[in-house]
Formats: structure tokens, sequence, C-alpha cells
């Protein structure tokens, strides 16, 4: 089972970004599937989950500027990324929630990681 990310790359502040992320080995389509953060030095943060009902949940400091999206028959997720700031730059990661109904913002609740995508963006 294998999880990969990309997309990532280098963007100027207020910029846009497409991640996508495709699950290869097992069908996450009934799963709730998740975006991460990491930047250097911090802890593992939160970006958004999806369930397969496409009910959502953002953290705070993403919501009303970041998207995600899946196509549940491609068994990819995405993550749309809009009026990025220097802040945002991290390691992106998705994941898959294979044992919890609802949408968790805890990285113990997810079972499968994609290796990260890296987001830059420059002041």
């Amino acid at each position: 089972v294998q999880l990969q990310a990309s997309g990532g790359g280098l963007v100027q502040a207020g910029g846009s970004l497409r991640l996508s992320c495709v699950a290869s080995g097992r069908s996450f389509s009934t799963d709730n599937m998740g975006w991460f953060r990491q930047a250097p030095g911090k802890e593992r943060e939160f970006v958004s989950a999806i369930n397969r009902g496409l009910n959502t949940y953002y953290a705070d400091s993403v919501k009303g500027r970041f998207t995600i999206s899946r196509d549940i028959v491609k068994n990819m997720v995405y993550l749309q990324m809009n009026s990025l700031r220097p802040e945002d730059t991290a390691v992106y990661y998705c994941a898959a929630d294979i044992r919890h109904s609802t949408l968790s913002e805890s990285p113990l609740s997810y079972d499968y990681w994609g290796q990260g995508t890296q987001v830059t963006v420059s002041s």
C-alpha cells in the first residue's frame, strides 16, 4: 500500500499550488483522507481532511484559503492551496485513516502516509 504526494514547489506569497495524492495497492474509497504538514523544527500539524461523504474539515490557519477534494474512482485526494503565505512553507503529507468514522486532526488516527512534498512560499 502506497500513498504518493506530488505538486509541491516554490511559489511567491499570494500564489497557488495544487497538491495531489494517489493511492495504490488498496482502495481508500470508504476511508478518511487527510493532509498534514511539517515545518523544520516543528511538529507535524493537521491541515485538512475529507471523508467518503465528501464532508471536510480544516485547520483554522488554512480555512478559506485551502480546499480539499477527492476522486474516489481514481483513488486520489487533492489540496488546492490559494493565497499562500510564507508560514505555509512545510513538507506536506497525505494520509489515510482506515479505522475511524469521524474526521480527525490527530496524526495518530492515520494509518498510511505518503512520502511528502515540499512547499516553499517566498515573501
